[in-house]
């Protein structure tokens, strides 16, 4: 799926998973990815319950103009999956962040742009925060900032979006109601949407099976969502009381059919946490780089271009 490019498992140490904590517990991380073409670098980063695979469509045009890096977050995909801590630290964006900033120095990459969607897109805002001076500019899909939208929470959004609430539940609650049934889950979950079940290949729908069916990898991916219910939101109320926002220029795109857009005003609430924002929907719904892969090729070539 990935033609030219090559595979790589890059060690990192991650060590104090929090500011108030930065001599804390020691971990030893392995990141998963893949690295190809030639030109400026860009970072992908994918959301959930996926992988780097979710850039099959968009990752081999892209590498005639950038080198591409595709990773799968910690949790995810062949990325080490550690046990969550009791305060979700070693899960918080912020260390989740710290791991892909390690990838990118050991690549060899000092700065570089990024583009992020779903969970990818909530690691990418924090690294675009905590390390302003790595990120040239950015793109977020399909997703309006985790504070706003938990502050925001309105009763057709809970609906919509169940798994915010479900995944958060203390573990191991979650994780074995969905090793019951994991097909019968992963269908509601990626199905629900505009295009239902029609984005996704025989490859990729295999790997986005395989990893709710790993107890493992959803333990990882519910400790995301705890995190983000927890640590991260008070990350972000510090951000907010500081005053410190997002300062590299970003690019807002959101499916015009999916819940986001329903539900929330993207524009207004990403000018709340950054100081150069543009933006505006695409036809799709959520899962933008398998649904309109041609589009946001167009939208990251001009954003980044050089």
């Amino acid at each position: 799926m990935f033609t030219n490019f090559r595979h790589f498992c890059i060690n990192v140490t991650n060590k104090g998973l929090d500011a108030a904590d930065p001599d804390g517990a020691e971990e030893n991380i392995s990141i998963n990815g893949v690295i190809g073409g030639s030109g400026p670098p860009l970072l992908l980063l994918h959301g959930y319950p996926q992988t780097h695979l979710i850039w099959h469509r968009v990752a081999p045009a892209l590498a005639e103009r950038f080198t591409v890096i595709a990773t799968d977050l910690r949790g995810y995909g062949a990325s080490s999956k550690p046990s969550g801590r009791a305060d979700h630290a070693n899960y918080s964006k912020r260390a989740m962040a710290r791991d892909q900033i390690e990838v990118m120095r050991q690549l060899g990459f000092a700065s570089f742009y990024l583009c992020g969607h779903d969970r990818g897109a909530r690691v990418s805002h924090r690294l675009a925060v905590d390390y302003p001076d790595s990120v040239k500019k950015m793109i977020l899909l399909d997703i309006s900032p985790t504070l706003a939208m938990y502050e925001q929470t309105s009763m057709d959004f809970a609906r919509a979006y169940w798994w915010w609430f479900f995944l958060i539940q203390p573990s191991p609650f979650p994780e074995s109601m969905v090793a019951g049934a994991p097909e019968l889950y992963l269908n509601k979950k990626i199905g629900w949407g505009h295009a239902g079940l029609s984005p996704f290949t025989e490859e990729t729908y295999a790997a986005y099976l395989a990893s709710v069916s790993d107890p493992a990898t959803m333990h990882g991916m519910c400790e995301d969502y705890r995190a983000a219910a927890s640590i991260d939101l008070d990350h972000d109320r510090a951000d907010r009381a500081a005053n410190k926002k997002i300062k590299c220029p970003l690019l807002i795109l959101w499916g015009e059919h999916g819940v986001v857009n329903r539900c929330f005003k993207p524009m207004d609430d990403w000018r709340r946490v950054a100081e150069h924002v543009n933006g505006h929907t695409l036809p799709c719904g959520h899962y933008v780089p398998e649904e309109v892969p041609s589009l946001l090729i167009e939208e990251i070539k001009t954003f980044f271009g050089e």
